[in-house]
């Protein structure tokens, strides 16, 4: 499928991945390129790149759970590919569970029902590799269990499964991505900010990274333009409608190593604190990544040093510290 010449709307487009899509998308040269984003944690200022790449970029401050307010924006903007990377992060889940899971699952439930009214064509989905849990088997294909271990993931994993029914039942044009463990600029580095991002923003304030728990869990940490990249193959291939494709590097980091590393970016030579572990921390994560390779023919271009060292230097620059 073309996304030349196609009216695409990205919700969470504002947000981290979200904005960095919007940013590959503009190279696919949409007819319209339309952005959706509550702000609770989006920023306009994600956008500015893309605002200068494509000045009739249009955006909607707008949340996706409302179905009137989204039945406007497509009909108005005429819209046929939507990717959704709406989301309401997992630490908002820990501490207002109930209010994070349904903005979750009402999300999805709203653009399906929106799409099954015939108002665009095309769901990308956006999951989340959380829905999995912690490894059972590694590596974690797409037919890994979806033992969720979190409010957050639970309403992922149901989210997914709204999507599917939807594609079963009522034809559906869609395809889930499920990104492990994303990273790189522009990631929210404040309020229910992630290991990465806290981490750097620590060290440049002066203060020492936390690992929280023996450092020993894992995650497979994929650099953001590589999951857009991805997110964008999976789109455009006709062979991924239906299915859910693991989006990651199929290469596991111990939190250790991972925060050595970014130390080590930043000349930091410093102690190490350990905090208590995290609520429902999964274990280990490694994905399969067999089938984005073998049907889309995507492989992540960026190494972990690499990343590292883009991210940090990003976040030096934005906050105009140094170490």
């Amino acid at each position: 499928m073309e996304i030349a010449g196609k009216s695409v709307l990205v919700t969470g487009g504002a947000g981290f991945i979200g904005s960095h899509l919007v940013d590959r998308l503009i190279a696919e040269r949409p007819s319209r390129l339309v952005v959706v984003d509550n702000l609770f944690l989006g920023k306009r200022e994600n956008l500015e790149e893309a605002r200068r790449a494509y000045p009739d970029l249009r955006f909607y401050q707008e949340d996706v759970s409302r179905p009137q307010a989204m039945r406007r924006i497509l009909e108005q903007e005429e819209i046929e590919i939507v990717f959704d990377l709406a989301t309401v992060p997992l630490p908002a889940s820990l501490r207002r569970p109930k209010w994070t899971s349904r903005s979750i699952l009402e999300m999805a439930l709203n653009l399906c029902e929106l799409g099954r009214l015939g108002l665009y064509r095309t769901l990308i989905h956006c999951s989340s590799s959380e829905a999995y849990g912690s490894a059972q088997y590694v590596p974690m294909d797409e037919a890994h269990p979806l033992a969720v271990e979190t409010p957050y993931a639970a309403a992922k994993a149901a989210a997914d499964l709204i999507v599917r029914s939807y594609a079963r039942t009522f034809g559906l044009d869609t395809v889930i991505v499920r990104p492990f463990n994303t990273y790189g600029p522009r990631q929210n580095e404040r309020q229910y900010a992630g290991v990465i991002p806290i981490v750097i923003r620590r060290i440049l304030s002066g203060l020492p990274p936390i690992i929280f728990g023996d450092g020993e869990q894992t995650r497979d940490y994929t650099f953001v333009t590589d999951i857009v990249a991805g997110i964008v193959a999976a789109a455009r291939h006709e062979g991924a409608r239906g299915r859910v494709i693991n989006l990651a590097t199929g290469e596991e980091v111990t939190i250790n190593r991972l925060v050595q590393l970014i130390c080590q970016a930043m000349g930091y030579e410093g102690r190490i604190l350990h905090g208590p572990p995290r609520a429902a921390d999964v274990r280990r994560h490694r994905a399969d990544v067999t089938l984005a390779r073998s049907l889309l023919g995507w492989v992540p271009a960026v190494s972990l040093e690499e990343g590292i060292a883009r991210t940090v230097a990003w976040y030096r620059e934005r906050m105009g510290a140094r170490t």
